[in-house]
């Protein structure tokens, strides 16, 4: 079944199976998360339901987005989803997702923001070889040949070149929920996520099995 929540990034740390192996996991605070609006097939052409987290105060809100909340009859919240759920029609306007929707052992894809590096070259930005360093060559960590001049006179498309490295949306996929801790609402994933601390992500069923 198609499962979503929306989180916030903790940090890394470890933690012990039975057999006392290490396994390296980032903890997640996820939810509570409350159901702000559902798509349905008849208007919007499509299911899912639209999920709210992190609350917000009503001055930080402007005049549209009070509106959405006030017809939901729901707190305002800072960040909204959408999730295309399996189960969207069991769910109404004003629930609550908590961590509890996933179980132990069951794999999840995280997405998130990367951490921005700033401006880079193309050897840092794409892994490019870089020129000989010797005191005769005047090229060492230039981005190379732009193409010919005549034929066909331009820059291809997608050709390497230095620019803003990072601060893009990164999938992970298909990380294994070590632990989930219903009380605080926190999940620990095997392995790391996508953004800095204290950065959203987002939760969903993994469609690799």
């Amino acid at each position: 079944m198609e499962k979503g929540i929306i989180g916030k990034k903790i940090g890394m740390t470890q933690i012990f199976d039975e057999k006392g192996n290490v396994i390296p996991v980032t903890v997640i605070s996820a939810g509570p998360c409350v159901v702000v609006q559902k798509k349905i097939m008849d208007v919007d052409g499509y299911v899912a339901v639209q999920l709210g987290y992190s609350d917000v105060s009503e001055k930080k809100m402007n005049k549209p987005a009070k509106g959405h909340f006030d017809k939901a009859q729901v707190a305002y919240k800072k960040i909204l989803k959408e999730f295309k759920l399996n189960n969207s029609n069991e769910i109404n306007v004003g629930d609550l997702i908590k961590a509890d929707v996933f179980e132990n052992g069951e794999c999840v894809d995280v997405t998130g923001i990367s951490k921005g590096k700033g401006f880079a070259g193309t050897v840092k930005r794409f892994g490019t070889h870089r020129g000989p360093m010797s005191h005769g060559s005047g090229y060492h960590r230039g981005q190379g040949s732009m193409g010919a001049g005549s034929d066909p006179g331009r820059v291809f498309k997608g050709k390497a070149m230095a620019g803003h490295l990072g601060s893009e949306k990164v999938t992970v996929q298909n990380l294994e929920i070590v632990k989930i801790d219903v009380e605080n609402n926190l999940i620990a994933v095997r392995g790391a996520i996508p953004g800095p601390k204290s950065s959203i992500v987002f939760i969903k069923s993994t469609n690799r099995k």
